[in-house]
C-alpha cells in the first residue's frame, strides 16, 4: 500500500486502498454493535474522542494507526491485528528465490 502526503498533510490513497480502509471501518462498527458497546463506552474505553471513532467508522485515512489499535484493543479484537501478513506468500516466495540463487 503506497501512502502519500499532499502539501496539506492530507493522506492520499489509491480508490481501492480507500475501499479497504472503508471496509475496515466498517468491520469495526460491526464489531461494536455485535458486542451491544456503544458509541461512547467504545471511546472511552479506547481513549479517543466520539469524533475520532466516527472517522474510523467511515475509513478516514487520517485518523492514526494508534487509534486504530487503541479501538481494537477496546473491543478485545487486539489479536486480529497480530494476523496481518502471517501467511505472506509472495515474501516467503522471494525469499525462496533469493535463497535459491545464493546455492
Amino acid at each position: 500500500m503506497f501512502i502519500f502526503i499532499n502539501m496539506k498533510k492530507e493522506v492520499v490513497l489509491y480508490p481501492r486502498e480507500k475501499r479497504m480502509l472503508v471496509q475496515v471501518g466498517r468491520q469495526i462498527r460491526l464489531a461494536r454493535l455485535r458486542r451491544k458497546a456503544s458509541c461512547e463506552l467504545t471511546a472511552e474505553r479506547a481513549k479517543i474522542s466520539r469524533a475520532t471513532l466516527w472517522k474510523i467508522k467511515k475509513g478516514d485515512p487520517a485518523v492514526s494507526m494508534g487509534a486504530y489499535l487503541s479501538v481494537l484493543f477496546a473491543l478485545r479484537l487486539e489479536k486480529d491485528i497480530l494476523s496481518l501478513a502471517r501467511e505472506d506468500e509472495e515474501g516467503h516466495e522471494m525469499q525462496d528465490e533469493r535463497l535459491l540463487l545464493k546455492v
